[in-house]
């Protein structure tokens, strides 16, 4: 016969999972996610309509399952499962065995309604003021950089996708809300172009290899000192990045003034913009066509690179440890998914920093 298993014997499961070191025991230690609940609570009135009645689960409880979401790229479905599952993702939302656990349908529910409500900016915002307030200004300069995200793909025929770049909804879609509601209006196909490597029999491509790719674009600024993204903004995947630059992604708070970016930001609208604004550009130069790239702009771009190089990290960080991909369609959606990712990036490298100063 099983023994009964006992509250004792819970304490101890719990108290082994720490000293393995459960990263989501490091996040309640140190982010205060209290600060998020007066967001929360607006967003929700907002995108509400019927007040009144006891919301079912505490948003803050639900804005913390977003996270556990993010750093383990889960689907609702099997965010219910493990919660439900795993001690350690109980302990950190704060429910008991016997505590009722939100299903998946009210997770797509509560995320729909922070998403509708336009809250990921004011979320993202939130625990930006938390870092400063912790010491980390945005120091040093900024580096700016983008990266594609994958969203799933559509198969539209020819007219469709013209109707669609037209800003137009494809006649056969309209009468047809089921059909409608699984297509990404606003994803969009680009091209992604990948170094060309050495042949097997020690040939060089003459090009480097264009491949296909659907979907959305992050675009950050991180300050060069903390690596904290301080500026976001999401787009389709063929948006130009170097537009970006002039649409609000440079960081005016940070305490010096220099500009890392590559060349996909170098442009005579840019220079201009940032000479006006104040900052000092360090963005790479571009070899001139037809012509071999001089030396002193070929040393001076190397230079740039170790410094704007940093950026990598963070979308190494996403996609690797947390897959940062796209499940859903439309762009206020992608939005909220690249913006999460980017305040659970940032909460992470929170966590590394000051572990750093701990030991120091």
């Amino acid at each position: 016969m099983m023994k009964q298993s006992g509250f004792f014997d819970v304490e101890e499961r719990l108290a082994r999972l720490s000293g393995l070191g459960d990263q989501l025991e490091a996040f309640s230690r140190t982010v205060d996610f209290e600060v998020f609940r007066p967001d929360l609570g607006q967003a929700l009135a907002y995108s509400d309509g019927s007040k009144g009645g006891r919301p079912p689960f505490d948003p803050v409880l639900m804005f913390k399952i977003l996270v556990i979401q993010t750093l383990n790229n889960l689907s609702d479905e099997r965010t219910e499962y493990l919660i439900n599952d795993r001690l350690s993702f109980m302990r950190f939302l704060g429910l008991g065995l016997s505590d009722r656990v939100p299903d998946a349908k009210t997770v797509w529910l509560f995320r729909e309604r922070l998403t509708q409500a336009g809250a990921i900016e004011g979320l993202f915002n939130r625990f930006d003021t938390t870092l400063r307030n912790a010491g980390y200004l945005p120091m040093s300069g900024q580096i700016l950089d983008a990266t594609l995200v994958a969203a799933p793909k559509q198969r539209n025929t020819n007219a469709e996708k013209a109707d669609l770049r037209a800003g137009r909804i494809p006649e056969d879609w309209q009468d047809k809300p089921a059909k409608l509601s699984h297509k990404d209006r606003h994803a969009r196909w680009t091209l992604k172009f990948t170094k060309a490597k050495r042949q097997d029999d020690g040939t060089m491509p003459s090009s480097d290899l264009a491949i296909p790719f659907f979907g959305y674009k992050s675009h950050v600024s991180i300050d060069r000192k903390y690596r904290f993204i301080r500026k976001w903004k999401t787009t389709d995947a063929a948006a130009s990045d170097g537009a970006r630059l002039r649409g609000g992604l440079l960081d005016k708070t940070n305490t010096a003034s220099s500009v890392w970016a590559d060349t996909a930001y170098r442009s005579k609208a840019n220079e201009d913009f940032m000479e006006k604004q104040g900052f000092v550009s360090k963005v790479h130069r571009k070899k001139p066509q037809l012509k071999p790239m001089p030396r002193h702009i070929q040393k001076s771009n190397a230079g740039k690179s170790v410094i704007r190089s940093r950026v990598e990290h963070v979308f190494a960080d996403q996609k690797s440890q947390m897959g940062l991909f796209i499940r859903t369609v439309r762009i206020t959606r992608a939005t909220m998914r690249i913006g999460l990712a980017n305040i659970v990036y940032n909460m992470r490298r929170f966590l590394f920093l000051e572990r750093i100063n701990a030991a120091a």
